[in-house]
């Protein structure tokens, strides 16, 4: 990132991804051409993957939001990639960490309902070289979504 201008242009997108290049360069005091080059330049670096819209779980029928804590069997580096591989096939699996701890990964999984639950849970204990799973179900979220806290944490690193 370059500059603050940067960082704000940032700000305002993970709020509004949907802001006109006119109303952005409005709001961070910039003129409308040097803003989009901006904007431009945030896409092309990477910081900026994409712009998409936030929908609610539950209007969409997604009633239930599971964490399942996956054991791996096998540690090579075979097995890690075909697992992985396989978590990017699942289409209820929403995100997915390699974590450190007990468990070696953290899969987000979406479901409908609790018979929906279970066939998720057998896809997961089918994949290859699982040892053991543990889930915990939300109750409710609290925090979700939150964009990055970018306000005054970037320097000029060009």
């Amino acid at each position: 990132m370059s500059d603050n201008t940067d960082s704000l242009i940032l700000q305002r997108l993970q709020n509004d991804g949907r802001l006109s290049n006119v109303d952005l360069a409005e709001q961070i005091n910039l003129s409308a051409s040097p803003c989009l080059r901006r904007v431009k330049a945030l896409e092309t670096e990477g910081y900026i993957k994409g712009y998409s819209a936030k929908l609610d779980r539950k209007k969409a029928g997604f009633a239930m939001t599971v964490f399942i804590e996956v054991r791996l069997n096998n540690h090579s580096t075979e097995a890690i990639e075909q697992f992985e591989k396989e978590v990017l096939d699942l289409g209820n699996i929403i995100s997915a960490y390699l974590v450190s701890g007990f468990a070696d990964y953290r899969l987000e999984a979406v479901a409908k309902d609790l018979t929906d639950y279970e066939r998720i849970l057998k896809e997961v204990q089918n994949l290859p070289f699982v040892k053991g799973i543990q889930s915990n179900f939300a109750i409710r979220a609290i925090k979700a979504d939150a964009p990055l806290p970018l306000a005054n944490t970037f320097n000029k690193t060009k």
